[in-house]
């Protein structure tokens, strides 16, 4: 017998999405005053308003997820939007890379530093689609009803996650270090606007993660409430699949003389 999702009116007065979009406004605006207004106490202050609000609008907007009893609405299609959005934004910095790579073609091998280390990003792959496939055994772990293991692999997809995250980090001190920063030149511009892009795409990714192992370990998320674990998974699959495009670019192209 098929079962009939219920509309729930209740949805349509949800305070959560309000408090979420609030704490989004207030990241931009914490961002602003720290570096654009110079008002570092100020841009803290916004940014402890941020956390909390998307803490308290993410956890509640989940709680009112997973306590009804059906999943309704378009889920996946609003995923698909999503991330359709996310390759417009990647496409404006790859444009831009393009653009200065084609305009600065004679001097590009001098913008290029000394201690890019190339094998780094081959390493940095190999840890993001290390972490696609253990996100992929979550899933299935979690369909089959085996919570345990969903939980052992979506913290391994968060430790690798992580540990991309610390390493790229690690590279853009030391490249700095060396003298390559965000305006030394055309190269290390978009250098660094790609990478960063992505890398805060990784990041976002991983508080998805958190969140999706908050509502597994206190029981909320059911076995027929497959969506969020859905979303984070293709979600997490798109960052990955980026990452090829960045690394093929900031690396590789970008990073040959």
């Amino acid at each position: 017998m098929t079962s009939v999702a219920v509309h729930h009116p209740e949805h349509e007065t949800s305070p959560w999405p309000l408090v979420t979009g609030l704490g989004v406004v207030l990241c931009a605006l914490a961002l602003l005053a720290y570096y654009p207004w110079r008002m570092p106490l100020l841009g803290l202050v916004l940014g402890g308003g941020t956390l909390a609000m998307l803490a308290v609008g993410l956890a509640g907007w989940a709680r009112e997820f997973f306590t009804h009893g059906t999943e309704e609405g378009l889920g996946p299609i609003a995923v698909a939007a999503f991330i359709v959005s996310e390759v417009i934004i990647f496409g404006t910095v790859f444009a831009a890379f393009w653009l200065g790579r084609i305009d600065h073609a004679e001097q590009w091998a001098s913008f290029i530093p000394a201690n890019l280390d190339l094998k780094l990003a081959l390493w940095l792959t190999v840890i993001l689609w290390a972490s696609s496939a253990t996100i992929v055994l979550a899933e299935r772990a979690f369909a089959r009803g085996n919570r345990g293991a969903s939980q052992f692999w979506l913290v391994a997809t968060f430790a690798l996650g992580s540990l991309f995250v610390v390493l790229h980090m690690n590279e853009w001190s030391h490249l700095a270090a060396g003298g390559f920063r965000l305006g030394t030149n055309i190269y290390a511009t978009t250098f660094y606007g790609l990478t960063g892009v992505h890398t805060s795409h990784v990041v976002v990714g991983l508080a998805i993660q958190l969140l999706l192992f908050g509502v597994l370990a206190s029981g909320l998320m059911k076995g027929n409430r497959i969506t969020l674990f859905r979303g984070a998974g293709l979600y997490w699959h798109f960052v990955d699949l980026m990452w090829l495009l960045v690394a093929a670019n900031a690396y590789v192209i970008g990073g040959t003389r």
